[in-house]
């Protein structure tokens, strides 16, 4: 059964990637190709001029084209199966030891935990950004600090849900599920505190003389593309939560009915004999 559960996972998990990809294209495309252009106007205007900070792109491997399309659509549905993946087996692990909650329901709790771990809280540290945001330099940085907050924000919920689960006896489910998240908060927001800052959005683009010859990155581009990044992560868990809770439920019934088969099958033998 666990291993239909993974597949069933794996399957959400696809179609919500496909799911993103098609949100991502409509919303998120717009604020990238401004990022894009802003980035080349800059680059030209910087070029007519002895500035500081300049450096060489290199060659660009694919096209623009293929990167919005066929680059983002692969991106985005492995991310899918991926994060699908995990899910089936947290959702297979925690089936049963966290109380009697029904496998659609506990699909979105794990689908809302997802969003949660590896997005939502690294994100209020390391905020998505659009192309030309960023120093090509600290980006191994950024990726190290980005999923130690990933790592830490799960050890944080799993901790969470373990002191829920304890202190429930004594203080009630309410109570204890306060006190649990609370402690998640406070924890996940002193780590985060103490680890390092990127602030690199670009400025304005100067001259050696100090002149302003681009303008700074536009805040509204900005916004929009992470508001739109938000908004695809919750359609990336929340339509994964809708469809695997019921492919969970009708795997777990059939598991169910051929079990009961099997006990009246035992029984019969037992009273024939």
């Amino acid at each position: 059964m666990g291993r239909n559960l993974v597949f069933r996972g794996m399957l959400a998990g696809a179609l919500a990637g496909l799911l993103t990809f098609v949100f991502s294209r409509i919303f998120a495309e717009p604020s990238i190709e401004a990022a894009i252009g802003y980035e080349s106007g800059r680059d030209a205007a910087l070029s007519t001029v002895d500035s500081v900070g300049m450096h060489d792109e290199g060659v660009e491997l694919f096209s623009r084209t293929v990167q919005g399309t066929f680059g983002l659509g692969v991106g985005v549905i492995l991310f899918g199966l991926a994060m699908g993946t995990l899910a089936g087996v947290v959702f297979t692990v925690a089936l049963g030891r966290v109380g009697r909650i029904r496998p659609r329901v506990l699909a979105l709790l794990v689908a809302s935990a997802g969003l949660l771990v590896f997005f939502l809280v690294p994100f209020v540290k390391y905020p998505a950004n659009p192309p030309s945001v960023g120093h090509p330099d600290t980006i191994g940085s950024r990726t190290t600090c980005y999923l130690l907050a990933i790592v830490i924000t799960g050890i944080a919920l799993g901790g969470a849900v373990w002191l829920g689960r304890r202190l429930a006896p004594r203080l009630g489910n309410w109570n204890a599920s306060l006190v649990a998240g609370a402690a998640f908060v406070v924890v996940t927001g002193v780590v985060l505190a103490l680890l390092p800052s990127f602030a690199e959005v670009p400025g304005p683009a100067r001259s050696a003389d100090g002149a302003i010859v681009y303008p700074a990155f536009p805040a509204d581009v900005l916004a929009a593309f992470r508001l739109s990044t938000v908004a695809g992560q919750l359609v990336l868990w929340a339509s994964f939560g809708l469809v695997f809770g019921p492919l969970a439920e009708r795997v777990l019934a059939r598991g169910r009915a051929a079990e009961l088969i099997r006990e009246e099958s035992v029984d019969g033998r037992f009273a024939s004999s």
